[in-house]
């Protein structure tokens, strides 16, 4: 699984402004009689030039394979699909074997039989392909089409290919081929029908008030914090055994080497531009991923497999700071970026600041991988998150390696090589067994299974704290330590704020009415979450309806203004919300008394009864499957109120009306009341009484 995550990220590479423009493949369907009470589903294929659809026979895990399927009530298949068409077999260096696919044209069928040859049958065909071409690949697509048979009495007809679009909107929509139309709109109505996402009255654009929040909270400062997290992390990382010893050599390379001051100092400059360079070009397939499939980091972040496969990074991160092994890239990597070097000139000096990069990589990896996991389970956009934590780290280093390369006499005021380098990753280790246990808790959390209580996880960074203060005072030691070594001031001190975060820490395990560790909202579970409450009992006293559908009978029935929550249980800024701006005296009474709160959680991976589970045209002849509860809300929000971040808060009316303009993200107190008492008080003065 894990190669073939690795095989699609290649293929990204480059491809996002195709992606977003390009559909190469047309498909036209029909049905055809084929006698003695014998029917075929046709799906004919036709590609641009150049591209090429995956045979069903294609080796694992060397692509997509084709699948083809068809059904209807009526609908008896015989056999397995047939493929028409010329097959090309080569060898993929990509993969590393051999793939099998056509070009041009293919054809595929599926022979069936009428269950009841009197009655009318609509018979379904549904695709799953990759298209790809020699550079490229697109994500893989899934489409629908539909063709009517007449009862018997009548002559079978072919119709063309129409993607089905009919599941959001019961409105008899067909098209030809695999455009696609904008859906139908439709007013709210009573009853609701809970498969109908797409809710006419909900114009956020135009709210009923114009009160409230001046503007929808952006979350663009992330990006500036992410900046000064990936700047500190390249600092860090600078003072690491892997690192530190080797910016003398660099600098003396440049001091010694140059003929004139002058080169000398733009080769230091040049040196430093590219160190930046490269890590900012790590972020760049992360972009081309979500340029192809937008919604993929959302389901990393909010997918327990793969928050626990984190977990488990995170603790073997650990164990190569304690020294007990190293996270190296392959040695053939860095042996050819440094003969590169050779070339000399401006390519030489980016040969060796690649260098650089790849074997520091035992020390920064971990780094690295901590900024990766931070921002893949983040609020806002990954990618951009990425590039901006990257950016920062390869800043720190750019700034210090090209200073020192120009002003060498600054070398002296370094601290020697020494026993401390090892301290810092020690150190680190510990960090990461911290950052380790925030993965367990959000799997746990969507899992709802609910192992990892708020105290357990507290009690565990207590342990892990405790550790560090052992280790800082000498009691413990790992692999690499010097058993001789005496203890410094610097080591003591922050031994001794260790101990400060101890005694912080300690206070958590103590029942309390008021939320306690401030500095750890968003990490530590939910405060229902415990052992003193009941995840059952809801959350500040409030039992919160988790389905808009049934928030708004609620409403009509109390007469009372509905909040809509979106909000997930991955989401840290959704947890800081509920426990330091909900739970203040003059927010709480709001909650409680004066709305009907609808917590949507957009990432409950729980299925839905089969009677609401549909399929969704998001445009491209693609179709979004809703499966479970996440999916519903999440595409919820994203039809009516064109935004997927979280928390996103908007105030409606029972009958389906925005009231003013909705927010996002972490609010000061006074803003988000600000945005409750408006929406409370136009609503009092302009309720219809019951």
């Amino acid at each position: 699984m894990l190669r073939k995550w690795f095989l699609y990220a290649l293929f990204f590479v480059g491809v996002i402004a195709n992606a977003q423009v390009k559909n190469p493949v047309k498909f036209k369907f029909e049905v055809k009689e084929l006698g003695n009470e014998q029917y075929e589903a046709v799906l004919s294929a036709t590609m641009e030039n150049g591209w090429h659809i995956y045979s069903k026979d294609i080796p694992e895990d060397t692509g997509i394979p084709t699948e083809y399927i068809i059904s209807g009530a009526n609908v008896l298949p015989t056999g397995k699909f047939v493929e028409v068409g010329k097959k090309i077999e080569e060898y993929s260096d990509a993969f590393g074997g051999t793939i099998v696919y056509y070009s041009n044209t293919a054809v595929f069928k599926q022979k069936f039989k009428l269950k009841d040859k009197t009655k009318p049958t609509d018979v379904v065909a549904e695709i799953t392909y990759q298209t790809c071409n020699d550079r490229v690949c697109l994500a893989p697509n899934t489409l629908e089409f539909s063709s009517k048979l007449s009862a018997v009495e009548a002559p079978s007809q072919a119709e063309e290919a129409t993607p089905k679009t009919d599941e959001l909107h019961p409105a008899e929509t067909q098209t030809t081929e695999n455009t696609v139309e904008e859906p139908q709109k439709q007013e709210l109505t009573t009853p609701l029908d809970p498969k109908n996402l797409k809710i006419e009255s909900l114009d956020y654009k135009n709210p009923q008030a114009d009160c409230g929040a001046e503007a929808v909270v952006s979350g663009e400062e992330n990006y500036w914090t992410y900046l000064f997290l990936g700047f500190v992390g390249g600092l860090i990382a600078l003072l690491t055994p892997c690192v530190f010893p080797m910016i003398p050599l660099t600098v003396s390379f440049f001091t010694k080497a140059a003929k004139d001051k002058a080169k000398g100092r733009r080769d230091a400059l040049l040196y430093g531009f590219f160190i930046l360079l490269i890590f900012v070009l790590l972020s760049v397939p992360f972009h081309l991923i979500d340029g192809i499939a937008g919604n993929i980091f959302n389901e990393i972040s909010t997918n327990v497999w793969l928050n626990l496969a984190f977990f488990i990074i995170f603790i073997f991160f650990a164990g190569s700071f304690f020294g007990y092994y190293n996270i190296t890239l392959p040695s053939s990597i860095a042996n050819k970026s440094s003969k590169a070097e050779e070339a000399g000139g401006i390519i030489g000096i980016f040969f060796m600041a690649l260098t650089l990069v790849i074997v520091s990589f035992s020390c920064t990896g971990p780094i690295l991988g901590s900024l990766l996991g931070s921002a893949v389970t983040g609020s806002a956009n990954v990618p951009m998150l990425l590039t901006f934590a990257l950016a920062g780290f390869g800043l720190s280093w750019a700034i210090v390696f090209g200073v020192l390369a120009l002003f060498p006499q600054a070398l002296q005021a370094l601290p020697k090589s020494g026993g401390w380098m090892n301290t810092v990753k020690v150190v680190l280790g510990f960090i990461e067994l911290g950052l380790a246990l925030k993965f367990l808790s959000k799997a746990d959390l969507v899992s709802k299974i609910f192992l990892l209580k708020r105290e357990l996880f507290i009690a565990l960074w207590i342990i892990i704290t405790l550790g560090l203060v052992l280790y800082l005072f000498g009691l413990i030691r790992f692999p690499h330590d010097n058993k001789n070594e005496k203890i410094s001031n610097g080591r003591k001190a922050f031994g001794l704020l260790s101990i400060g975060f101890l005694v912080y820490l300690v206070q958590g395990l103590v029942p309390s009415e008021r939320p306690k560790l401030s500095l750890l909202s968003g990490i530590l579970p939910p405060l229902n979450v415990s052992y003193f409450y009941d995840e059952k009992d809801g959350i500040l006293g409030m039992h919160p309806s988790h389905d808009f559908f049934e928030a708004m009978e609620i409403a009509k029935k109390e007469n009372k203004p509905v909040l809509l929550d979106f909000t997930g249980y991955g989401c840290e800024n959704c947890r800081k919300m509920e426990e330091f701006v909900w739970s203040e005296p003059d927010i709480l009474p709001i909650l409680q008394n004066e709305l009907i709160l609808a917590s949507l959680y957009v990432d409950d991976k729980e299925p839905l009864p089969e009677a609401e589970q549909t399929k969704i045209d998001i445009g491209g002849g693609q179709m979004k499957k809703i499966k479970t509860i996440g999916d519903k809300w999440s595409m919820f929000q994203q039809v009516n109120f064109e935004n997927n971040s979280q928390p996103h808060y908007v105030l409606i009316t029972p009958d389906g009306k925005v009231i003013n303009t909705p927010v996002s993200g972490y609010m000061e107190k006074e803003d988000f009341k600000k945005f409750l008492e408006c929406g409370v008080q136009w609503f009092s003065k302009n309720k219809k009484d019951k």
